[in-house]
């Protein structure tokens, strides 16, 4: 049995149902689930752009690099310019990064 037994039809005008297609394609949902979403009053926001994934690994990279720097100056005690230099290029890509946004 299927989990959604009933059928609903829906007539629409050109400039509607253009809409309802661009407000879909935003939503990065199906049609049908986008309907479905607007139903049930969740709260639509648009897909992120693809890129986004590609910056969240940049960043996760960068947080890592800056851990590791951060153990090693605590294991020392102190820090050396190498450590110092190595956290202000990640400070540097961070912000470049940001910049993209």
């Amino acid at each position: 049995m299927r989990k959604r037994p009933i059928k609903l039809s829906l007539r629409l005008n050109e400039p509607e149902y253009e809409h309802l297609k661009e407000q879909a394609a935003l939503s990065g949902f199906p049609m049908e689930q986008y309907l479905r979403s607007l139903i049930a009053n969740e709260k639509m926001r648009p897909r992120p752009p693809n890129e986004y994934a590609e910056i969240r690994r940049q960043l996760a990279a960068i947080g890592n690099n800056i851990n590791q720097i951060a153990r090693a100056v605590n294991a020392r005690g102190f820090a050396s310019k190498e450590d110092i230099d190595a956290v202000t290029e990640a400070k540097r890509q961070i912000w470049e990064i940001a910049e993209r946004l």
